[in-house]
């Protein structure tokens, strides 16, 4: 890939209040090869317990946790169409350029606004049926988040995302 190639890969703009916290530009980790993420893939990088999506969209490439803003699913698995990932799970999609859930999951729930949306079934299956219960209210109270991002930098033929600092553990007393 050239820097002067005019279809040269970008890092996403995405909401700036969206960043996800306590993000440090200083600490970065190896996002892969751009050569190997082409517009429409995606890939997981992890550092410790932090995984980490990394997409190559029409709009640049992005970063956020890979875990589904719904129930924590994996993202890398789901399917990318464009700017929007859809996940594996209950079958949510979410929009890369805003951050926000642009198909509620199929189990409802409320959204980033707190607005309730009802569990619905895919086209040509039978009806969901929400019995009462526990597991309906917690479904009903579910909020499905926006996006978390991770700032992306391009450095050379790689991609770097920007990390929290790893916090310091405490030392353990001796007893």
């Amino acid at each position: 890939m050239s820097l002067d190639h005019p279809t040269f890969p970008i890092p996403a703009a995405f909401p700036p209040e969206l960043v996800a916290p306590g993000v440090d530009p200083g600490r970065a980790i190896d996002g892969g090869s751009l050569a190997d993420l082409p517009e429409g893939a995606m890939r997981r990088v992890t550092d410790g317990d932090l995984d980490i999506l990394v997409a190559h969209t029409p709009a640049g490439i992005v970063a956020v946790d890979d875990r589904c803003p719904h129930m924590s699913a994996p993202l890398s698995i789901g399917a990318l169409e464009g700017s929007v990932v859809g996940c594996p799970l209950h079958e949510g999609r979410f929009d890369f350029r805003t951050g926000e859930p642009v198909q509620m999951p199929t189990t409802g729930g409320l959204d980033p606004d707190g607005r309730y949306h009802p569990t619905w079934s895919p086209a040509g299956r039978e009806p969901k049926v929400d019995p009462p219960g526990l597991k309906a209210e917690a479904r009903r109270l579910t909020r499905v988040r926006r996006f978390r991002y991770f700032p992306v930098r391009i450095a050379g033929e790689r991609i770097e995302v920007a990390l929290p600092p790893v916090p310091e553990t405490p030392p353990v007393p001796r007893t």
